[in-house]
Parts: structure tokens; C-alpha cells; sequence
């Protein structure tokens, strides 16, 4: 009778998790330390003196005991979009919000940044110093989970616009840095499926995806989601001969539905990551989708 209540009660936890219609508020930026609740930026001992720096959140929940009490978080790591003024788009790290979106604000959550060629600051358009962007992930996906009991083997990445293609071009970038992650979220965009003049990397587009192909093959049957403001038909015909890499997931996101009157107080533009801060089919879809991969063992 006592395990029958039990269940109840848990089964009754779950439902208010990943049913809840609440509309999301993106926390504030905070000065100072690390902290529940709190979005703060983070310089790395190894670029003390620089502006480049990441921006870090810690749960509700969180507590700097952690360790003694056996406590652990999933981790959600974004790469935010360029800066676009017509989406609204800054492309600083301060200005992203997906992750928090998609993790209900349960997770940690870190946005990292694209350091630029001087190594001085971070970049707001494209990939800065790629090498750099990647030895930055590597050393401090581990680090937040090391010094903020982040658990390694759930560590998500996702990303927005020009994030959405690092999901793969940076974050596949290697064998190390694709260890990282436990699945992959990209919203508009995605590696390989259009070419990109006026950059080194993404032109042609026959040579930009050889090089995406094998990004591809690194995702070794992790789960993948997709969305697309509107349709992802044409990301789905891209994958079409490589659909054995990965356990794809596509969900369209009807932009103009969700939100009926563009502009509002949440966004200026349908290219945005801010959809997942308000109820929507979609939405919901996502939060059973990252449900799901946790509880999948790695």
C-alpha cells in the first residue's frame, strides 16, 4: 500500500514537470559568484585579463553541498545565434536563451562562447578561432560538472541559428569534444544543408559537405532533435542517406501559431529561441524528447 502511494505521489511529480503551462522568464543577469538561480558570467583561469567568458546558471535547487550529499544535475550547454538586429539577436552569450527553454530551468545550464582570432573577446559573428572555441569546450564542459556536480554522462547540446550548425560543426568538431554530449538540439539552421558564401568554411557547398558528412559520423547513434521554424522537410532530405548515425528527431515549430501578433513583449521576429518559453504542442514535445534521453544509460 505504502510503495502503491509512493508511486502515486512520483507519478503525480512527473505530470506537473512536463505538463506544466507555465510561461518562462529568462533570470537575470547577475554580478558575482555562481549561486541558485543566478546567470553570471564566468571567466576561465586560463583567459583572466580578456573579455572571453561564459555564462553559467545553477538550478533552483542547486546547493554547494552537492557533494557530500551525493547530488547531481543534467547539463544543458548552448551555443547562442550571430548577431542579427532583426531577429534580435546579439550573438553575445548574455543574450541566449534556448537552453534555458528546453531544460525548464532544471538543468545547468552554460552558454559558451566563440573566441575570437586575438583570444581578447568573444566573437558575435560565425566561429572566431575554431581551435580555440573547441579546446574551450573541452576543458570546461568538464569543469562545470567537476566544480558544479554536473553529471557527464548527461550533458546536452543545443544551439540556435548559428548555434544551431556549432551543435555539429563545433561540437562534432573532433573524437574529444564529441564525447561530451548525451544528445543534440539544433532550432533553425543545421550543419551541412546550405552553403554559406563570404566564409572559408561553408562555400562551396559540395566541399563544405564532405566536411559536415564526416561531423555526421561522430554522432554515433546518439539522439538528435531538430526543429525548424515551419518545416524541417529540407533537413530531412539532407539526412535522407544518413539517417543510420543517428536517432533523428524532426519537429516543426509553427512559429506564427504560437505566437499569432510578431512583435510582442517576447520576440521581434519568428527566427528566435524564445519559443520555448511559452505553452505549446511543441513545446511539450521537447520536454518528453529530453525526458526521454535521460533516461537512457550511456
Amino acid at each position: 500500500m505504502i510503495r502503491l502511494y509512493l508511486l502515486f505521489i512520483l507519478s503525480g511529480i512527473l505530470a506537473i514537470t512536463y505538463s506544466d503551462k507555465k510561461d518562462l522568464q529568462l533570470p537575470p543577469l547577475e554580478i558575482g559568484f555562481a549561486s541558485p538561480g543566478k546567470r553570471v558570467a564566468i571567466v576561465p583561469p586560463e583567459y583572466e585579463g580578456t573579455g572571453v567568458h561564459h555564462m553559467l546558471y545553477l538550478p533552483n535547487d542547486w546547493e554547494p553541498n552537492w557533494k557530500e550529499n551525493r547530488r547531481s544535475w543534467p547539463v544543458i550547454i548552448e551555443y547562442t545565434g550571430n548577431r542579427f538586429s532583426t531577429s534580435g539577436s546579439t550573438g553575445e552569450v548574455e543574450g541566449a536563451a534556448l537552453g534555458y527553454g528546453l531544460s525548464d530551468g532544471k538543468f545547468i545550464w552554460a552558454v559558451l562562447p566563440f573566441v575570437a582570432e586575438d583570444h581578447k573577446h568573444n566573437e558575435v559573428t560565425w566561429w572566431g578561432d575554431e581551435q580555440a572555441t573547441v579546446e574551450y569546450a573541452k576543458r570546461n564542459v568538464p569543469r562545470i560538472c567537476k566544480e558544479y556536480g554536473g553529471d557527464s554522462t548527461h550533458v546536452f547540446l543545443c544551439g540556435f541559428s548559428r548555434g544551431a550548425i556549432a551543435v555539429n560543426y563545433i561540437g562534432l568538431f573532433d573524437d574529444d569534444i564529441a564525447r561530451l554530449w548525451c544528445g543534440f538540439i539544433a532550432h533553425d539552421h543545421y550543419d551541412g544543408v546550405r552553403e554559406w558564401r563570404g566564409t572559408a568554411w561553408g562555400s562551396p557547398l559540395a566541399d563544405y559537405r564532405d566536411s559536415a558528412i564526416q561531423r555526421l559520423k561522430r554522432l554515433k547513434g546518439r539522439p538528435v532533435l531538430i526543429c525548424q521554424n515551419g518545416v524541417t522537410q529540407n533537413v530531412n532530405d539532407y539526412l535522407a542517406d544518413y539517417k543510420n548515425l543517428a536517432k533523428f528527431t524532426f519537429i516543426d515549430v509553427p512559429i506564427k501559431e504560437i505566437f499569432p501578433q510578431i512583435p510582442n513583449a517576447l520576440i521581434v521576429h519568428p527566427h528566435t529561441d524564445r519559443w520555448m518559453f511559452v505553452d505549446s504542442k511543441e513545446r511539450r514535445q521537447v520536454w518528453k524528447w529530453m525526458e526521454n534521453v535521460q533516461k537512457r544509460k550511456n
